[in-house]
């Protein structure tokens, strides 16, 4: 990542900052959880190290492991803790800077961390919100990565559906479509969870994970996935029927692509996200099928899969520039199927573009 958009990250960061009267930030990366926060702000993307955030700097610790890889990928100063301890070096650093408030993510940081924070002789403000309010809003650089993971995973997609046979199980399904990422130069897919590879009777859970159930000729599959590029992730749902497809489904599909051509179209700056979800959920209430939309209608993505803003009929937030998200509308009947249909968009001023254009939205039948 170019140190550019790092060090104009950080200066959005020392802004919120000052707003709320905080001397500095620290953000803790360890045993690879918080890696998405980390990186966001410094470009790096080891397992373990600490991001010191001051108004006017910024310094990143890490270990003898990840000295050459944090040179590579960061441009901040760089404090090798050369034997001691992450947090041991992290207090030495509050100290000599006679740092006197510094904010910290509390849902990132365990009890037992934070009670060796606690005894740092600073003041700590929870500052989880700053993080998510600041990854929230995609840059051009973030949009391309965004873009370039749909790609890859649309060729993937594409490569996989070559290979699709009746007999195969869930889980291999899910391991072939990981390894065509891969192939086709993804990262791999999302890595922090599991695709959702759901067939027959199965394709009616919305989180169906895989299994050892072999597929059979007739049914369906409801395929949730994507693609990590660079650290940033795109998340993308199609239905695949396995030979002629059942006359339910074709009728469930076109309805839920009516929904989600409704939504999208209801995609603008300054919209509220209830509103998106009501034009797509009135579609699927108006046949009838209301109580089998279980969900909401979409969800923010980035570096993680599941960010802000969540499109829901209960959410009270409005649809800002620079945001990416999913607009996944789905029925599910138990013991008969499901179907859902997914696709991620970015907010631009004057309304939204699709970035998972690149895979058709058809009811693939093989």
């Amino acid at each position: 990542m170019a140190g550019e958009h790092v060090w104009r990250r950080v200066t959005a960061a020392q802004a919120l900052l000052a707003e709320r009267n905080v001397d500095a930030l620290v953000l803790l990366l360890q045993e690879g959880v918080n890696w998405e926060s980390v990186y966001y702000l410094s470009g790096f993307r080891g397992t373990s190290g600490a991001l010191l955030v001051t108004g006017d700097d910024a310094v990143l610790v890490t270990d003898g492991r990840y000295l050459a890889q944090a040179r590579r990928q960061s441009p901040f100063s760089l404090v090798p803790q050369d034997g001691q301890g992450l947090l041991d070096v992290l207090g030495d650093l509050l100290r000599r800077r006679h740092l006197k408030s510094v904010g910290f993510e509390g849902d990132k940081v365990s009890f037992a961390t934070y009670r060796r924070l606690a005894d740092m002789g600073v003041w700590w403000e929870d500052v989880s919100d700053l993080l998510p309010r600041l990854r929230r809003r995609k840059d051009a650089q973030e949009r391309r990565l965004i873009e370039e993971a749909a790609k890859r995973a649309s060729f993937a997609f594409l490569e996989m559906l070559k290979r699709l046979e009746p007999g195969m199980t869930e889980r291999r399904v899910a391991a072939l479509l990981e390894f065509l990422l891969r192939e086709a130069g993804a990262d791999g897919g999302w890595g922090t969870m599991d695709f959702i590879v759901a067939s027959g009777p199965r394709s009616a859970l919305p989180h169906g994970r895989p299994t050892d159930r072999a597929m059979e000729r007739g049914e369906w599959v409801t395929v949730d996935f994507g693609a990590r590029y660079e650290g940033y992730v795109c998340d993308i749902t199609r239905t695949i029927s396995l030979g002629e497809a059942d006359p339910w489904v074709r009728n469930m599909h076109a309805l839920i692509l009516e929904a989600q051509t409704r939504g999208s179209a209801a995609l603008r700056t300054g919209a509220a996200v209830r509103a998106v979800d009501e034009a797509a959920r009135n579609v699927i209430v108006s046949a009838g099928m209301g109580e089998c939309f279980s969900h909401g209608l979409g969800h923010g993505i980035g570096l993680s899969v599941h960010e802000a803003p969540r499109l829901s009929f209960r959410s009270e937030e409005i649809l800002e520039a620079g945001d990416v998200v999913t607009v996944e509308p789905g029925v599910y009947l138990e013991g008969r199927g499901g179907v859902r249909v997914e696709d991620d968009y970015l907010m631009e001023e004057n309304g939204a573009v699709c970035l998972t254009e690149y895979l058709p939205r058809e009811l693939f039948v093989i």
